[in-house]
């Protein structure tokens, strides 16, 4: 089993920024790869990024490529999202998620097993 939490999320302006972090259960953690998605209100979930178990091989979607950053520090079992250039679309409630399956590096949320439960993030204009 494997708990994921995340924190970091808040109200910012257009143009700030935000790091979310999302702190993982386990010892095992360095053996999955981990995404970020995100949900806006009466929208679907989206894929944000991914990163690979060692963290070499990151993935955007297009819409925050260039100003979003994914990081992942298997030390202390926790995966980062450094988000600059924020825009009112942006806003969302923001998930991480483990893939126990390797480096699939999948933007399918449904190959994810394990999801935190959200932080929110609120950018206004």
């Amino acid at each position: 089993q494997v708990q994921l939490v995340e924190s970091g999320g808040g109200s910012v302006q257009t143009g700030g920024s935000l790091r979310l972090s999302c702190a993982a259960s386990g010892r095992t953690f360095s053996t999955y790869s981990m995404g970020w998605f995100r949900q806006a209100p009466g929208k679907e979930r989206e894929f944000v990024s991914v990163i690979s178990r060692n963290g070499l091989i990151r993935y955007y979607a297009d819409s925050v490529k260039g100003r979003f950053t994914i990081s992942r520090d298997n030390a202390k079992n926790t995966v980062y999202l450094q988000m600059n250039s924020l825009k009112p679309e942006d806003t969302a409630a923001y998930y991480c998620a483990a893939d126990v399956h390797g480096d699939r590096l999948s933007r399918d949320g449904n190959e994810y097993e394990y999801w935190g439960q959200g932080t929110q993030v609120t950018v206004s204009s």
